[in-house]
């Protein structure tokens, strides 16, 4: 599944080629994808100038002249190719080639100039599109209790003090909820809290003193989320499955990876002389050092 750096990588390959535009035509190629397409959704949008491009969460957000917004997920597999002229691109830098087959290309967009086309392609079908009021967005069920940006300034140490002062859960779990910050995932988890040098299997209101304050690991915590999430998305995203970015480049942030599916290999924290293990929490697969990750 694609992940924040992932998603706002493809906003920016994306946004070049759709803003300003206008949407001649919005061709469907079936009725759905994870879920039906909004009802006359390729009449509403017809005419309709793109005004911006966005993101929240995992969410690509088009926001049109008539304040509405399509709010698009790229599921397990979907990807955009954007076809200008004799020119073709795919955006979002990842890991392996992007599937490019015509046979899952279910929605594309035909842009104002005439040569322009922006193509979603999603062989497994678990994207989705739907139209939304841009004012409304925060109140619609795929928005409602989200956590703040991890690249937000909402986002300290007090505020995660607030969520997480007398949980039991594990911290890594804490970090994966999208109530307490959107648009974390697994990867990037496991790579903050290494260099965070805290332990995924902590209870999160350990981190937080008895009078509700953040304690010292939840401090280091933020700025290596920060950190970690800035550093993807400069590497164009690290999904470890078939995505690519606009220019048709592929990922690297993957090949820098501290912790990340390095089982056995040797801890990169200078002076630690640990090995990276593996260990499974919540049906997802967590990477860290056990003789560095205590706190």
């Amino acid at each position: 599944m694609p992940e924040l750096p992932e998603v706002e990588t493809v906003r920016r390959g994306l946004a070049p080629a759709m803003e300003g535009r206008i949407i001649e035509k919005l061709e469907l190629r079936r009725a759905d994808l994870r879920f039906p397409f909004p009802q006359d959704f390729a009449e509403a949008v017809k005419g309709r100038r793109i005004v911006a491009l966005g993101r929240r969460a995992k969410y690509l957000l088009i926001d049109l002249d008539d304040g509405m917004t399509i709010v698009a997920h790229l599921g397990m597999s979907g990807s955009y190719r954007v076809e200008d002229g004799s020119a073709s691109a795919t955006p979002g830098d990842f890991h392996l080639p992007r599937n490019a087959a015509a046979i899952h290309d279910h929605v594309v967009f035909h842009l104002s100039d005439g040569r322009a086309r922006v193509i979603y392609n999603d062989p497994r079908r678990f994207g989705f599109m739907k139209l939304v009021a841009r004012a409304g967005l925060e109140a619609d069920a795929s928005f409602k209790g989200l956590g703040p940006e991890p690249t937000g300034n909402s986002l300290d140490a007090d505020y995660l003090a607030t969520r997480f002062a007398g949980k039991t859960q594990s911290l890594k779990a804490a970090l994966l909820d999208q109530r307490n910050i959107a648009g974390l995932g697994n990867i990037y988890v496991c790579e903050a809290l290494w260099r965070a040098r805290l332990s995924p299997f902590r209870a999160a209101g350990h981190l937080v003193t008895p009078a509700g304050k953040p304690r010292d690991g939840l401090r280091r915590l933020v700025p290596a989320i920060r950190d970690v999430i800035a550093e993807a998305i400069e590497a164009g995203g690290s999904t470890l499955r078939d995505h690519r970015k606009t220019d048709g480049t592929l990922g690297y942030f993957q090949h820098s990876f501290s912790v990340y599916d390095r089982t056995g290999a040797p801890c990169r924290h200078e002076g630690c002389d640990g090995t990276i293990a593996r260990a499974v929490q919540t049906g997802r697969s967590t990477f860290y050092c056990p003789a560095c990750q205590k706190g």
